[in-house]
């Protein structure tokens, strides 16, 4: 199988690679649907429930809760797939990444042509004016994380109930 994906990569060009969770399991960060995915652990709510837009809004107290413990993995480094396709990237043989993930692993790897379709938790904004705050912010806030007008900083990320980003789905 890897003697046929290296000849599919070099006999050709123009290559968009599409992942999700899969890809950052090998750096420690759990997908959602396996043995030991997140909808298997226990938690107070289901977590399809907790990461819900509804939720969100109800009970922004019980998601951050979740969401610095279960979501956010900030020690986490880009693997052997990360590295590999920042390579071809960088070759020229790739020429972006389409991830469903939010972890930032593509860009620490170096990639540069990365379209996050469920946003990225390293981009937090104010629900009210809209100011972006990093991820520290957000980890760093004690109960839920407030900008200076009073609003609260959401992650930019695609909960359930929520779209996705018109940008990056052109973008796609």
């Amino acid at each position: 199988m890897y003697e046929d994906l290296k000849r599919v990569i070099d006999e050709n060009e123009n290559i968009v690679f599409f992942g999700g969770a899969g890809v950052s399991t090998e750096s420690n960060i759990p997908d959602f649907r396996s043995t030991d995915g997140l909808y298997h652990q226990k938690y107070k709510y289901p977590p399809e429930v907790i990461l819900s837009h509804t939720f969100f809004i109800g009970h922004p107290k019980d998601f951050f809760e979740f969401y610095r413990e279960k979501m956010v993995y900030k020690d986490a480094k880009p693997n052997l797939a990360h590295i590999a396709l920042a390579r071809l990237e960088k070759e020229g043989k790739l020429l972006g990444v389409i991830t469903q993930n939010i972890d930032g692993l593509h860009q620490a790897a170096g990639s540069k042509n990365v379209i996050e379709l469920h946003g990225s938790v390293h981009r937090n904004y104010c629900m009210n004016c809209k100011k972006f705050y990093p991820l520290d912010f957000v980890l760093n806030s004690s109960g839920v994380p407030r900008c200076s007008c009073g609003g609260i900083v959401k992650p930019d990320v695609v909960l359930y109930e929520e779209p996705l980003n018109d940008k990056a789905i052109e973008d796609a």
